[in-house]
């Protein structure tokens, strides 16, 4: 018998986090698990509650949600040996994705983490970002948005609905009425890029916006950062683009590059375009730029299939 800390969203999956959660439990409980309820009105308590519970002694950390509640779970696992397991039942679910978890489904999921607590935890990277002049970081598993991409995102976040990559496209079209290319500099082991842009992610994991491939090479545990820019591009040149990044089409657009790297700095350049919007990774907010990622190789353990 483990003991296994849970975190539900109960809003997640458009509002049916509470019965997915409470099926999880239901599940771990059903399997023999010691289940300790860390849920909370709001994230920032929750996460109180889950680093508590860590410090006090948990065999695992197990979050039931989207990509939030797994951005919450790796900044209280991060550089510690507690395993964080997922139960995916939020809306875009983009690291389970790359983790190759189960989504939408309850008994698969626990299932999933029962096994990787019996074999042993899949180590994987972790991304610390934070502005370049404080010592304070936070920690994501999947991309690090900087451009359209991260506009879009905030306001997907403010939708109730549809779900998943449906209600990124709702809020991609409001987005690039008001568009014109941002001004970056990012500096990278490669070197600087120095251009007006559309779209900067600094990626962990291949999947942004609930299944849009926006990095199809990134991998978790490879100890690099796959950083994909688009040079300016005008709106219909996004909407054009736009349809094949689910299928990672776009990298071979002209405007397109992949820079690998373990540490970049980005930062607005205003003389050569608009103030790039805030910054969001694993569809949370995190700040305006500039802002540096480093990718710590290992800092996080999840229960997820090793890959073969």
């Amino acid at each position: 018998m483990s003991h296994v800390g849970v975190v539900v969203n109960p809003v997640a999956g458009v509002g049916r986090g509470s019965g997915v959660g409470a099926a999880a439990m239901q599940e771990l409980r059903r399997r023999g698990h010691h289940v300790e309820d860390l849920t909370a009105r709001d994230l920032l308590t929750a996460t109180a509650h889950a680093r508590r519970a860590a410090v006090a002694g948990l065999d695992a950390l197990v979050v039931v949600g989207g990509d939030g509640l797994v951005h919450l779970g790796a900044n209280v696992v991060a550089e510690t040996d507690l395993p964080l397991g997922i139960v995916a039942g939020g809306t875009g679910n983009d690291v389970a994705r790359a983790l190759g978890l189960p989504r939408g489904d309850v008994t698969a999921a626990v299932a999933a983490i029962e096994r990787a607590l019996l074999v042993g935890p899949r180590v994987i990277d972790a991304v610390s970002v934070g502005p370049p002049t404080h010592s304070a970081r936070e920690w994501y598993l999947g991309a690090l948005s900087c451009g359209i991409d991260a506009a879009v995102n905030a306001r997907a976040n403010a939708l109730r609905w549809p779900r998943g990559s449906a209600r990124y496209v709702r809020a991609l079209v409001p987005e690039l009425r008001a568009f014109r290319p941002y001004g970056y500099r990012l500096t990278t082991d490669e070197g600087v890029w120095e251009s007006a842009g559309t779209v900067v992610v600094v990626a962990n994991g291949p999947w942004i916006g609930g299944g849009i491939r926006v990095a199809p090479d990134a991998r978790p545990d490879d100890g690099l950062l796959d950083v994909v820019v688009a040079g300016p591009v005008t709106r219909a040149g996004v909407l054009r683009i736009f349809p094949g990044m689910y299928a990672g089409r776009h990298v071979h657009h002209p405007q397109v590059q992949v820079l690998r790297s373990r540490r970049v700095l980005v930062e607005p350049a205003p003389h050569l375009g608009g103030t790039p919007p805030e910054a969001h990774a694993d569809g949370e907010r995190i700040g305006p730029l500039p802002l540096v990622a480093e990718v710590v190789p290992g800092a996080v353990r999840v229960l997820a299939p090793r890959p073969t």
